[in-house]
């Protein structure tokens, strides 16, 4: 029997994913372990390996696609001893499953829970239109048509089999409108401009629940409509999880860092094989100071407090598309040039998206940098599960009283957020104490 190839689920968040590139063509042998494509999920691009053997019969997802749900059948394979006559088995079961006297929702994948609407446009189809006129279409793609204002039987899909996708929508939205869909718009605008007072009803509306789009477009104003990538979405939807969920409290601390510059110059005059950074400085320091406060090293569930055996520091990293929280594993048994060197190419290689997930799933703390930008003082939001994430700022030459008299110091500011839950404050109080106390005297962590 054929053997469909379904869109993986390549990282807990994930529900939809583009489809870069197959690495295997139509007609090529498989074998359990080959790589067959290249997806790109919320947070890098990775290769799907295959599980079963056989010879790829049919794509039905073209290289290219975006938004490609998880679960859903992106090629079929061929066991030994099947030929091409079991593609159209395959597809006729696939379109008797769609008809509308014998639903089988089993057959369709699920669409992501944060873009589907409750009623189910239409199930899986085996073509866009269907003899009587139905259009076959995603959920999605049906909600950005009607966002849009589009005709869906004037849509060609490119999903299997015909179906339309989202990438056909947003490529229909794109294209020149005739002037006939555009007479309805210029009336509006129209009726707009010859009825200004109206134009604060929208602006009423918009603390009710209206989002930017809907209130942009009623008050015709110009805009361009940047498509939110999947990690973006997976950033919107675990922060907002996280300031909503999780009871925060912050607290601040300065911390003089002249002698670990000192060290750090030192130390870096002493070998090629590193180049050690003041975020290295910190990310042992946090690293030593969760080892003396487990407290912090921690999560909150509703059964038990989960305090974890290993120090595993998140820290954050901007890429072209996004923050990506690579992790330095057992930071707290790490050396300064180990880190250094290992964030470095954790760093490089999520800017270039190749990070398995294993390197940016987890971790038990987060680090937040902003210092590189001049930031001075902020709050970073706790990344859920974990229970705290560290805000860095800028260091630079402060006045500071010494012994009772005026000077300079290298200062820099530090503001650690904290799960209220996990930690109180006079537990996040003590683990920045300690932290401080381990920063302003950078010998210590060499010990």
């Amino acid at each position: 029997m054929t053997i469909p190839i379904l869109m993986p689920a390549l990282s807990p968040t994930m529900t939809e994913g583009n489809l870069a590139k197959w690495l295997k063509k139509e007609g090529d042998e498989v074998k359990a372990g080959d790589v067959l494509a290249e997806i790109e999920t919320d947070k890098a691009t990775m290769e799907v390996e295959a599980v079963d053997e056989g010879r790829l019969g049919k794509i039905l997802v073209e290289g290219g696609s975006q938004g490609v749900a998880v679960n859903t059948p992106i090629a079929i394979l061929l066991e030994e001893g099947e030929d091409e006559s079991a593609l159209s088995a395959a597809a006729s079961g696939g379109a008797a499953s769609a008809a509308p006297a014998a639903p089988a929702p089993q057959a369709a994948p699920a669409p992501a829970p944060a873009e589907a609407p409750k009623a189910a446009a239409a199930p899986a189809a085996a073509s866009a239109s269907a003899p009587g006129g139905r259009v076959f279409a995603s959920p999605l793609a049906r909600r950005l048509a009607g966002q849009a204002g589009l005709d869906l039987a004037a849509i060609k899909g490119t999903g299997p089999n015909g179906r339309i996708v989202k990438a056909d929508v947003e490529a229909a939205k794109a294209a020149p409108r005739p002037a006939a869909a555009a007479a309805p718009a210029a009336a509006s605008a129209a009726a707009a401009q010859a009825a200004p007072a109206t134009a604060a009803a929208p602006a009423a509306k918009l603390s009710a629940g209206i989002d930017a789009k809907s209130y942009s477009d009623k008050l015709g104003m110009r805009y361009k409509a940047v498509p939110n990538s999947s990690m973006r979405k997976t950033i919107a939807r675990r922060l907002t999880e996280g300031q909503q969920t999780i009871p925060q409290y912050h607290l601040t601390v300065d911390c003089q860092i002249d002698a670990l510059l000192k060290v750090r110059a030192e130390l870096n005059g002493r070998s090629d094989s590193y180049k050690l950074s003041v975020n290295d400085f910190i990310i042992r320091a946090s690293a030593l100071a969760l080892k003396k406060m487990p407290a912090l090293n921690a999560a909150w569930t509703d059964d038990a407090m989960l305090q974890y055996e290993s120090v595993d520091v998140s820290v954050a990293a901007a890429t072209p598309t996004g923050l990506i929280t690579p992790i330095i594993k057992n930071a707290d048994r790490k050396g300064l040039a180990e880190i250094s060197n290992e964030m470095k190419d954790l760093a490089k290689r999520a800017r270039e998206g190749t990070l398995k997930p294993e390197e940016f799933q987890g971790g038990t703390f987060s680090i937040s940098n902003l210092g590189m930008f001049g930031i001075k003082q902020f709050e970073a939001l706790i990344n859920p599960p974990q229970g705290a994430i560290l805000a860095v700022g800028v260091s630079e030459q402060r006045p500071v009283v010494k012994d009772g008299a005026l000077a300079i110091a290298t200062v820099m500011t530090c503001t650690i957020s904290i799960d209220h839950r996990v930690a109180d404050g006079a537990v996040g109080a003590q683990f920045l104490s300690v932290f401080k106390s381990l920063i302003e005297d950078p010998l210590s962590m060499l010990l």
